[in-house]
């Protein structure tokens, strides 16, 4: 199965191309979108949506995982947040695809062990459990893990650690 995987954010939106199972996952593309903060709100998601397209269109996977919606002290915060999840569910469905979504404490505990790992702690996992020669930027690792985590959840075996939900 190959997966895309979006950690959505206004100006620095994660994203992973994984493929494999739950045992043996691979790593085959991966980055940060990044916005300047010059660009207004509008442009950026337009900006996001178009470059998430672009790289379904290049790797086709078979199905998406986002990370589903965190609370947040600010809810500006959690409106950008959401704006940024709205063009990648967009560009997910402009190409017919299934979009699964998962807490983050979720994604944490099937790479980490623990659902209240930091981002340097996923980032070293990451990098550990897919052979990386380098540690990937938080962003990107974050998308690594939620690739890794939606290849858990469809193995039968690992699937009842998950809340998998269609969005």
């Amino acid at each position: 199965m190959r997966v895309f995987a979006v950690d959505p954010a206004v100006r620095n939106t994660g994203y992973a191309i994984v493929e494999g199972d739950a045992r043996s996952p691979r790593a085959l593309d991966y980055g940060v979108i990044r916005i300047p903060s010059k660009d207004s709100q509008s442009t950026a998601l337009s900006s996001i949506r178009a470059h998430l397209y672009e790289l379904i269109k290049q790797w086709q996977p078979d199905e998406v995982a986002v990370e589903g919606i965190i609370y947040v002290q600010s809810h500006q915060t959690a409106i950008s947040m959401g704006a940024a999840r709205a063009a990648a569910l967009i560009a997910a469905a402009d190409h017919g695809l299934s979009v699964y979504e998962y807490a983050p404490r979720k994604v944490k505990m099937a790479v980490v062990g623990k659902g209240t790992a930091s981002k340097d702690q996923v980032a070293f996992m990451v990098r550990a459990l897919l052979g990386l020669s380098e540690t990937p930027p938080s962003d990107a690792a974050d998308a690594l893990a939620l690739g890794m985590a939606h290849l858990q959840a469809t193995d039968p075996v690992r699937s009842q650690l998950f809340e998998r939900r269609l969005v």
